[in-house]
């Protein structure tokens, strides 16, 4: 957003461009993310189990086939919930956000082309889990509510496709950072001609 425009909100902004020291949207990405992994691959162990019955045993690890995708169950819900937050804060950040006008991404793409499918991703992706968390609910207490597989096999081919878009909105999100600054002190500080050791609170 121009400068001026933020200046109009009438906060005070630190280094890193926002009002506060550690970017909530970056550590939030990481909840989401983690979640919905471990959701999908307790899932593919679940379906897996008779399989790997032996490696557990072996490992002397007493597991039972439920508990397993009740790992996935909850870590879905678990999901969808904090990327509520995540897109929020991500889209609150990027209304704070000052990048580089003159640089490219590794990508080849600007600093507005970047946040735009970096936000519109967001809010896809968003809408994937919610959707994936609905149909995990959908097998888990309805359709495969009797089974011994909780979950289906186009379910788990879903999941694993969600994950390499997240790879990839995941990048957009790392290029705004590295390549254009984006509410990165270190960068800000350097762009202001500061020096590091102060403006980061180097005690020595």
């Amino acid at each position: 957003m121009n400068s001026q425009l933020i200046e109009q909100l009438n906060i005070h902004l630190g280094a890193n461009g926002l009002p506060y020291n550690i970017p909530i949207h970056p550590n939030l990405v990481h909840l989401t993310l983690g979640l919905f992994i471990i959701g999908v691959t307790f899932d593919i162990v679940g379906v897996f189990f008779p399989w790997e019955k032996w490696a557990f045993k072996f490992l002397a690890l007493s597991v039972e086939r439920a508990r397993l995708f009740d790992v996935g169950w909850y870590n879905m819900v678990a999901s969808a919930t904090i990327t509520f937050f995540t897109v929020a804060a991500g889209f609150y950040e990027m209304f704070l956000a000052t990048p580089a006008p003159n640089t490219k991404s590794a990508w080849g793409l600007q600093a507005m082309e970047t946040m735009m499918w970096h936000g519109i991703g967001g809010l896809i992706l968003l809408a994937l889990i919610v959707a994936m968390t609905f149909w995990r609910g959908w097998q888990r207490y309805v359709s495969c509510k009797n089974a011994d597989k909780q979950v289906k096999w186009n379910y788990l081919v879903a999941g694993v496709t969600i994950m390499f878009l997240m790879y990839i909105h995941g990048t957009l999100g790392a290029q705004l950072a590295a390549d254009f600054g984006v509410h990165n002190t270190a960068d800000s500080l350097l762009q202001m001609g500061q020096d590091l050791k102060a403006g980061l609170g180097d005690g020595n």
